[in-house]
């Protein structure tokens, strides 16, 4: 029970970051933007219903439609992550499954299982959600490397978010 005002406030936290911060950082003039505030969804807990991960990742979505301009994109973005997340977590599940309670953590999981799983997700979720911006193909190469890098800046500040997280949970 203790989980779910965590999450709710990881999830609060990550969305105002987001806006506020980070949405507003220009790297090599805009074409590397991570969106962190993924990072919220990507470590709800492993047995957390599908369809209860499918509404969370609607409504982060769409607050963060509300203040990032066109409505629809992030939630469209989101609710494909949401839909993903569980079968990219079943695909990449060890073969004595998961422990009840277990979020998908570095420390609990591993590296090499952390980058594979929110690599392909946040792969997943920049492709539609950069596709979904310029509603376009062309550049088709600039586009792939605008998602690529992004991508990649996404999971390394997950990765620094995770050992954030294991550093404060070993001093309490």
């Amino acid at each position: 029970m203790t989980q779910i005002p965590l999450n709710i406030l990881r999830i609060v936290f990550l969305v105002f970051l987001q806006a506020l911060v980070v949405s507003r950082l220009q790297v090599l003039d805009g074409f590397i933007l991570p969106w962190v505030y993924i990072f919220a969804i990507l470590m709800l807990p492993f047995e957390t219903p599908k369809w209860l991960v499918l509404v969370i990742a609607f409504v982060v979505g769409y607050v963060m439609d509300l203040f990032s301009g066109p409505m629809g994109m992030h939630m469209t973005a989101c609710t494909v992550l949401g839909w993903l997340q569980p079968m990219v977590q079943r695909i990449l599940s060890p073969r004595e499954g998961y422990e009840v309670n277990q979020e998908p953590t570095i420390q609990k999981q591993g590296l090499r299982w952390y980058l594979t799983c929110a690599g392909i997700l946040t792969f997943c979720h920049h492709f539609i959600l950069f596709f979904a911006e310029t509603l376009r193909f062309t550049p088709f190469f600039y586009q792939l490397g605008h998602i690529l890098f992004s991508a990649m800046a996404t999971v390394v500040l997950m990765v620094i978010g995770q050992y954030l997280i294991s550093v404060q949970k070993g001093r309490g």
